[in-house]
C-alpha cells in the first residue's frame, strides 16, 4: 500500500513538474511526511527525510521536463548557464540551513512557504515583466537565493524563479521552460549535501542514505518522469488557469496542516 501511495505521489508530482516548472516538490514532500508519519519514523528526522528524498527525485523528473521543454525551444540557455552558478552555493547553503532547523519547525516554515504558494498560484500573483535580465553577477545572486530557498523547501525552484524571470521580461512558456531546468542543478547539489548532512544521523530507517529515502525514491521516480513528459506537453496546449486553482486550494489545505501540527 505504502509503495502504491508512492507511485501516485510520483505521477501527481511528475505532472505538476511538467504543466508548472515547479519541480513537483510541493506535492512531494507533504506527501512524504503524512507517509513517513504512517511508518511511525523518528519525528526528528521525518521531516528532513521527506525534503531530502524529494530533491532526490526532482533530479529524474527534471531531466524528462527539460527534454520537453528545449524540445520546444522553451529553455533559454545563456540565462540557465549564469543561473546555475549561484544555485551551487545557494542550495548546499540550505542544506545546511535546514540540518539546524528542527523537524517541527521546518515543517511550519514549510507550511507557510506553501500557502505564499497557493496565494501566488490561485491569483497569479507574478510581478508584472518590467525590467531585463541582470547581468552574470545579478543572475548568480538570484540563483544562490532560489538555490538557498529551495533546498530549505525542497523543491525545484519553479515557484520562485519562474516569477523572477516573467519580471525580467522572459516570456511566460520560455521562463516555465528555464525554470525547469534551474531545478536539476538544485536537486543534484541539494541531494548530494543531504546524504552528506544526513550521514550517522540517527533515528533514520532502513533503506536511507543520509536524508534519502530509497523506497520512496522509486517508487515516485518511477511514475514522475514518464508523467513530467506529460505535463510538459500539456504547459504548450491548455491555460492551466483552473488546475492552478485547484492546485492552490490543495496547498492551503497541506500549508494549514503543517502549521498547525
Amino acid at each position: 500500500m505504502i509503495l502504491l501511495i508512492y507511485l501516485i505521489v510520483g505521477a501527481v508530482a511528475g505532472l505538476l513538474a511538467g504543466l508548472f516548472g515547479i519541480g513537483g516538490g510541493m506535492i512531494i514532500v507533504p506527501a512524504l511526511v503524512i507517509a513517513f508519519e504512517a511508518q511511525s519514523v523518528d519525528p526528528a528526522v521525518l521531516t528532513h527525510l521527506a525534503v531530502g528524498t524529494s530533491l532526490a527525485t526532482i533530479v529524474f523528473t527534471s531531466i524528462s521536463s527539460i527534454r520537453t521543454h528545449h524540445s520546444k525551444g522553451g529553455v533559454v540557455w545563456p540565462t540557465f548557464k549564469h543561473i546555475a552558478v549561484g544555485i551551487v552555493l545557494g542550495s548546499a547553503l540550505g542544506v545546511v540551513t535546514a540540518s539546524q532547523i528542527s523537524g517541527a519547525a521546518l515543517q511550519k516554515i514549510i507550511g507557510c512557504f506553501a500557502l505564499f504558494a497557493a496565494a501566488q498560484m490561485a491569483f497569479q500573483l507574478s510581478p508584472k515583466p518590467s525590467r531585463a535580465l541582470p547581468g552574470r553577477f545579478g543572475l548568480g545572486v538570484a540563483g544562490t537565493f532560489i538555490g538557498w530557498a529551495s533546498a530549505i523547501f525542497g523543491i525545484g525552484g519553479g515557484t520562485l524563479s519562474v516569477p523572477f524571470l516573467t519580471w525580467c521580461n522572459v516570456q511566460v512558456r520560455q521562463a516555465v521552460g528555464t525554470a525547469a531546468a534551474i531545478g536539476f542543478p538544485i536537486a543534484v547539489i541539494a541531494a548530494v549535501t543531504n546524504v552528506v548532512v544526513g550521514w550517522g544521523q540517527t533515528g533514520l530507517p532502513d533503506w536511507t542514505t543520509g536524508y534519502i529515502y530509497w523506497p520512496a525514491f522509486f517508487g515516485i521516480v518511477v511514475t514522475s518522469v514518464f508523467f513530467a513528459q506529460q505535463g510538459a506537453k500539456l504547459a504548450h496546449k491548455l491555460p492551466p488557469l483552473v488546475l492552478k486553482r485547484c492546485f492552490a486550494v490543495l496547498l492551503v489545505i497541506v500549508g494549514t496542516r503543517f502549521i498547525l501540527a
